[in-house]
C-alpha cells in the first residue's frame, strides 16, 4: 500500500508522462456547452473515457443526452465501440449526471507497466471522442434542433 503523498506523487507522475507522451491540448471541458465535459479517469482497476453531462436543469441534462443517445449509431459505427449509455448516473456524493463512457480494465495507475497501455487507450478513445464532438457538436449544443 501507498501513503496518501505517494499515491498523490504517483499519480502527479503518471499526468506529467501522459502529457509528455501525447503534448496536446484535449477539448475537455472546453466543449462551449455548459455542464458537458469530456474527461479522463484511472485508477488501481480501470482506465475510462468519459463524456459527463452535469447540466443542474434535468431538462436540459436528459435532452443533451437524448441528442447524443440519437447520435449513438454513428459514434459507434465511426468513432468508438463499446460505449456505455447511462441517462442517470449517481456519482459517489449523491449528484446525479448523464454518463457516456468505454473503459479498459485490468490495469492499474499504480503499476508503471500499464502506463504506456492506458496512455494509448486515454489517446485513441478521447481523441475519437473529440473527433465526433468536432463534427456533430453543432447538433448536439443547438437543444431546439429535433432529435
Amino acid at each position: 500500500m501507498y501513503s496518501k503523498e505517494e499515491t498523490q506523487r504517483l499519480k502527479r507522475e503518471f499526468w506529467v508522462a501522459f502529457a509528455e507522451k501525447y503534448p496536446r491540448k484535449w477539448v475537455l471541458y472546453d466543449t462551449k456547452i455548459k455542464d458537458f465535459s469530456f474527461k479522463f479517469y484511472v485508477d488501481n482497476k480501470k482506465a475510462q473515457v468519459l463524456i459527463d453531462i452535469e447540466h443542474r436543469n434535468d431538462d436540459k441534462r436528459i435532452a443533451y443526452f437524448e441528442k447524443m443517445e440519437s447520435l449513438k449509431n454513428i459514434l459507434e459505427d465511426d468513432f468508438i465501440k463499446d460505449l456505455v449509455f447511462e441517462k442517470d448516473f449517481t456519482l459517489e456524493n449523491g449528484k446525479t449526471i448523464s454518463r457516456i463512457w468505454v473503459e479498459k480494465t485490468g490495469v492499474s495507475v499504480s503499476n508503471r507497466n500499464y502506463w504506456d497501455e492506458i496512455f494509448d487507450f486515454f489517446n485513441e478513445k478521447m481523441h475519437a471522442a473529440e473527433m465526433f464532438y468536432l463534427e456533430y457538436g453543432d447538433y448536439i449544443k443547438d437543444l431546439e434542433m429535433n432529435t
